[in-house]
């Protein structure tokens, strides 16, 4: 390429830069020689590794746009705070005045806002937000503070600047509305009513309102608002109805209880209409569903104990029966919807279920049945993970405690546990069990590992508490330990028979700190005698494992 076409480039660039920019530049002067300029952009090779002009000054333009706007509001908001300050000091603005003016000033700023939408709907926006807010606050300032409006009349008020809100949020496509609106219109019980308010008025007001953000959330496809909502709607009346001495405990029921099933029926809607729960959705929903149960749970746990649990678990088939519902319209699993159920699903299971139902000294054969109850469950559906992690999370949780109190026999209930002296070997056996099957899962193999391991301790724990007779236990351990080596031959399980030196770790150490020191001398002989049998066949047994494991390998 020789100096005049580099120079014909240069000037085709700058002359799209230019007319970028909208700039007309008028050229004196002769021509250089050379190929005709032609102002048509640049090649879309070099094109893809220049970033446009254009787009730049309009960044550019945005930022400062915004900055100045907001700086112009500030400073308009200053300048009414001292024409307020001076206008009381002079004692001509009186309090309805002031409500007067603030009301009129937020509907300036929402007609100005609708006015200059066509403009820059964005930035118009800010306007009418801020007159949202401000007839919000300028209605309980008149109700609260100067006493210029009765409670009803309040009331009507919110509820009229609430549906201007969802209307504007339709106007100019800002969430930010439906925010104000929620938060407007449920938190006005807590800024007018105080303590004079009647609490079936209050369950039909929230009831409205929630039935409304959920058709609304559903309309806009924003799960964020009937989720804001539902929040609101539990944290607020619970706040209110314990302010009032929480007496109406039929009426906070039926509120629970209403709002339950409005809240989850607007969750399997707009999952089935609008878009499926995803796991971060779900999650969300958690601690609102944690929230309802545990609140009334505490009110049927006073008043109607019997009932508790049932209920508790009938919910749980509420929730259940909307995601299989949904699950089976969607034709695919919901994998949000898994989550908010085996969720939900675990915390019934834990605390009505568990710690609220079952007696202490069924509580560890209860745990035992669950997990084959939970491992049966997913066998059929195909999957180890579709009862869902959470309830996996809880029923092991469950076994754990109650393994470890079978470690240590004084915490379980003293004669009371029923064929407490095979529990230890029933706990052992589940092990082995949910070894063997988890190993057959890649993804799974390091859980299985770690229950081949509690299996053997808890075997361990089985016969030391079985056994008065110190010869005995060890004699137990000895050939429970060749036996697994025996075992891990036959199958080529090398894990297998590595787990068995656990088991004779624990009787050398048995014989040498305890045996040994405590024991008759021919007790002492004994013991002795079968550790260092079993340790020298266990060797033997070992060094052919590993040897057939490296065969194996090699083929």
């Amino acid at each position: 390429m020789n100096s005049d076409e580099r120079l014909a480039q240069l000037e085709a660039r700058i002359g799209a830069i230019e007319q970028y920019l909208g700039i007309k530049v008028k050229v004196t002067g002769a021509t250089p020689a050379g190929p005709a300029v032609s102002n048509a952009p640049p090649p879309s090779a070099t094109a893809s590794h220049t970033p446009s002009p254009q787009r730049i000054i309009k960044r550019e333009r945005l930022g400062v746009t915004h900055l100045l706007g907001w700086s112009g509001a500030t400073a308009l908001v200053i300048a009414s705070l001292y024409l307020v300050m001076l206008a009381i000091d002079s004692g001509w603005l009186t309090p309805a005045k002031q409500v007067s003016l603030a009301m009129l000033g937020g509907i300036v700023c929402i007609a100005t806002g609708l006015l200059l939408r066509h403009k820059d709907a964005r930035y118009a926006s800010m306007l009418p937000a801020a007159g949202v807010v401000i007839l919000f606050l300028s209605t309980y300032g008149a109700h609260n503070y100067y006493h210029l409006i009765n409670y009803t009349y309040a009331t009507s008020v919110i509820v009229t600047v609430t549906l201007l809100s969802l209307w504007l949020n339709r106007v100019f496509m800002s969430d930010l509305y439906a925010v104000f609106a929620v938060l407007g219109s449920y938190t006005a019980p807590l800024f007018l009513g105080g303590t004079h308010f009647d609490i079936a008025d209050l369950i039909v007001y929230f009831a409205c309102w929630s039935v409304l953000f959920s058709v609304f959330a559903i309309k806009v496809g924003a799960r964020g608002v009937y989720l804001l909502a539902m929040y609101l709607a539990l944290m607020i009346f619970d706040y209110l109805w314990q302010l009032n001495g929480s007496q109406a405990w039929r009426e906070a029921l039926s509120f629970q209880t209403v709002h339950f099933f409005i809240f989850v029926g607007a969750a399997a809607i707009y999952s089935l209409h609008i878009t499926p729960m995803t796991q971060r959705d779900g999650l969300n929903h958690v601690p609102a569903l944690v929230l309802f149960y545990f609140v009334q749970y505490h009110i049927l746990q006073a008043h109607l104990p019997a009932y508790a649990p049932w209920v508790a678990i009938a919910s749980a088939l509420v929730v259940a029966a909307a995601y299989y519902l949904v699950r089976l319209k969607l034709a695919h699993e919901l994998e949000g919807g898994r989550v908010l159920l085996s969720s939900y699903i675990a915390l019934v299971l834990v605390h009505a279920g568990y710690i609220e139902s079952v007696p202490a000294h069924w509580a560890p054969w209860f745990v035992l049945l669950l997990l084959p109850v939970l491992a049966g469950y997913a066998h059929l559906r195909g999957g180890m993970l579709t009862p869902g992690k959470p309830l996996w999370a809880a029923a092991g949780l469950l076994f754990l405690a109650n393994y470890l109190k079978l470690l240590d026999p004084g915490t379980l209930p003293a004669g009371q546990v029923p064929a407490q002296n095979l529990l230890g070997l029933a706990y052992a056996a589940e092990l082995y069990l949910a070894y063997y099957w988890l190993r057959k899962d890649r993804a799974l193999r390091d859980l299985g590992a770690i229950a081949l391991y509690a299996g053997h301790v808890a075997m361990m724990a089985w016969a030391l508490h079985l056994f008065d007779n110190r010869f005995v236990v060890s004699l137990v351990w000895a050939c429970f330990a060749l036996a697994c080596l025996s075992l891990a031959l036959l199958q080529h399980n090398k894990l297998l028979g590595q787990s068995s030196l656990l088991i004779f770790a624990a009787s050398l150490l048995k014989a040498l700190l305890y045996d040994v020191a405590l024991a008759t001398p021919l007790i002492r002989i004994a013991s002795l005698a079968v550790v260092g049998v079993s340790l020298y066949l266990g060797g033997w047994l070992y060094k052919k494992v590993n040897a057939l494991d490296q065969d194996l390998d090699a083929t």
